[in-house]
């Protein structure tokens, strides 16, 4: 439970968590707020117009409109000199705010955001507005060539930091002390504002929020995330459950197929969890 995990793109996840609590901090203005306020001068040149239309909110929803990073384009986009650069000038493939992208490309551009527009690196950011009061350890993880940690891929967490992730959305972005005092992490609303569909993935027909899946298992309400090779979290409100689970992502991994199977795991946990 305390030897952290890669937990591969359940990354987007817990960097979904860091924008709320960025947000607020008083870092970020809201989720409306348009991406390139965040960049002020670290735009490159030539950029398509329609960047600026790009919010916050477009960012967590993988709803940039940009061209994919992921799936066959994820290799070129990790050897390229600027991985910021490379997908913010990538074809506009559909409107900002259209349909759901997965794109790791679009999470590292938050990650720049973050950087940017706090003067902190996205690591700082997440130790000091969210692990220092979930009391949890959030270890370096890769960056890019220019510094920028990799935004929605390899965050090192233990399944025990991940759970206090999870418990954190279930009780509403509040965190309580040793002493049972309450201390407001996300925004108010920030949470049920997550968890609202704003797209659909092709591969598993799950609604997608603020960095969460959404989905029915066993009657009830789940929202997930998850990440290759077998890691996701699961938190069900009306159960008052928070589920992690993570694996070796070694082995080659049937993506969507392989979620479907954890889904299932799941509720076979939840039924019997209502039969007692």
């Amino acid at each position: 439970m305390a030897s952290p995990a890669n937990i591969k793109s359940l990354s987007k996840t817990v960097l979904a968590a860091i924008t709320g609590a960025a947000i607020e901090a008083g870092i970020i203005e809201s989720a409306e707020q348009p991406m390139v306020a965040l960049f002020g001068d670290h735009l490159p040149s030539g950029i398509d117009p329609r960047v600026n239309e790009i919010t916050v909110a477009h960012l967590l929803a993988q709803q940039a409109g940009l061209e994919r990073t992921s799936g066959g384009n994820y290799s070129a986009w990790v050897a390229s000199a600027n991985w910021v650069n490379d997908a913010i000038t990538r074809p506009f493939v559909d409107e900002p705010g259209g349909r759901m992208l997965y794109s790791t490309g679009t999470s590292h551009l938050l990650s720049a955001a973050l950087t940017h527009a706090s003067g902190e690196s996205t690591h700082a950011l997440a130790q000091r507005l969210l692990g220092d009061p979930l009391n949890i350890t959030i270890r370096p993880w890769l960056r890019d060539p220019q510094g920028i940690y990799f935004g929605g891929n390899d965050m090192q967490l233990s399944p025990r930091a991940l759970i206090e992730v999870g418990e954190l959305y279930r009780n509403d972005g509040i965190v309580f002390n040793e002493a049972g005092d309450e201390q407001r992490v996300l925004p108010e609303g920030w949470v049920e504002e997550s968890w609202q569909p704003r797209g659909t993935s092709r591969w598993t027909g799950d609604g997608y929020g603020y960095g969460w899946f959404i989905t029915q298992l066993a009657g009830e309400d789940v929202y997930y995330g998850r990440g290759y090779g077998g890691q996701a979290l699961f938190v069900i409100p009306e159960r008052e459950m928070t589920v992690v689970i993570t694996s070796d992502p070694t082995p080659p991994s049937p993506g969507g197929q392989f979620q479907q199977q954890l889904n299932r795991l799941v509720e076979r946990l939840l039924i019997e969890n209502s039969e007692q």
